[in-house]
């Protein structure tokens, strides 16, 4: 943020210092903004703010807020509404202030109160998770910011991104709720996954299912993701060169679909009696972890339609893998109904 004369140093104000605002308010003191305040009702909170945060003042939150000129609103993505509201009722919010929220799933509406009175409100979310340690700080370069804002305003917001480190994104009001979905998928189902896949390691008698799982689950991760920024698939030829002649437009409708392209194993190849036999292991865990078998055939069917849609499987193959990943029948229901049921 910057003005005729150079840059503006602004006087922060940190509400909910969780991880996220500890971190953040020293990111930007570490920038030459000056934290005038911080509020934290755990003891771990206002710990955070001893060490992340020295000589910052611990106050009340409508102290905070009438101290600060941007006012960084870092609490549960729950509380921000009603937080907002309160303080409104009690005028704390004044004209000019710049308020910031960090909730990934909210845009810049749930900050209205605040506009009203005359305050700046933008929405920045970085996809990343926290420590709330000094730690974190390397970590924000280069981590994409989900940036929300009214366009006369959207400089404030990616400019403020950038002192942090990070790369702003924009992302429109109402893509809020699909872009907090799609980390949340991404990043929270992808440790019920590993944490599947290494229980069922385990009972097959590995120890240490995690150092197992490391080398291959990082390779399909980085491959996966590399895919991901690109529009078409190129296969690699047996020489080790490409051939853009085989490249599979995924006709998924949008970027980052052509991750797909980092799928290996049997559904991939099209092998029925592999992904047969997988269920038929994975039903006799079942007690165990009654949520595996499930969570593989949906991820499987998944995997399946991805790779049609890709050009790496046909229609019959798909067809056959869907036939076996179709969930089984409760206890007692009624046969399916075949081509004599109407005789």
């Amino acid at each position: 943020m910057t003005a005729a004369g150079g840059p503006v140093r602004l006087g922060v104000g940190v509400v909910g210092a969780g991880r996220v605002g500890a971190v953040l308010g020293s990111a930007l003191r570490s920038v030459g903004h000056a934290v005038v305040g911080a509020s934290g009702v755990s003891e771990a909170s206002r710990e955070r703010i001893d060490a992340m945060l020295p000589g910052v003042p611990l106050l009340e939150v409508p102290e905070v807020v009438r101290r600060a000129e941007l006012v960084l609103l870092t609490v549960p993505d729950d509380e921000l509404a009603p937080l907002v509201r309160g303080l409104a009722d009690v005028g704390a919010w004044q004209p000019g202030q710049l308020v910031v929220h960090t909730a990934g799933s909210q845009g810049v509406r749930v900050l209205d109160p605040a506009r009203a009175a005359g305050a700046i409100p933008l929405a920045i979310h970085p996809a990343m998770t926290f420590t709330g340690t000094s730690l974190d700080l390397s970590r924000l370069e280069g981590t994409t910011f989900a940036v929300t804002a009214a366009a006369p305003v959207l400089p404030i917001a990616q400019a403020l991104v950038v002192e942090l480190g990070g790369e702003p994104a924009v992302v429109a009001e109402e893509a809020r709720p699909l872009y907090h979905a799609a980390l949340a998928h991404g990043s929270n189902h992808l440790v019920v996954l590993v944490a599947q896949a290494a229980q069922a390691l385990a009972a097959a008698g590995i120890e240490r299912p995690g150092r197992a799982l490391g080398p291959l689950l990082g390779a399909a991760l980085d491959g996966a993701l590399r895919y991901a920024d690109v529009d078409r698939v190129t296969e690699t030829r047996a020489d080790g060169g490409t051939d853009a002649s085989v490249a599979a437009p995924l006709g998924l409708g949008a970027p980052g679909a052509a991750a797909i392209g980092a799928l290996t194993g049997p559904v991939s190849r099209g092998d029925v009696g592999t992904v047969r036999a997988h269920l038929e292991v994975l039903g006799a865990e079942a007690a165990d972890a009654p949520d595996l078998p499930p969570a593989y055939r949906a991820l499987a069917r998944g995997a399946t339609v991805r790779a049609l849609a890709a050009g790496r499987i046909g229609e019959r193959q798909a067809a056959e893998l869907l036939d076996a990943l179709a969930e089984p029948a409760p206890p007692g229901a009624p046969p399916a109904p075949g081509p004599e049921s109407d005789a």
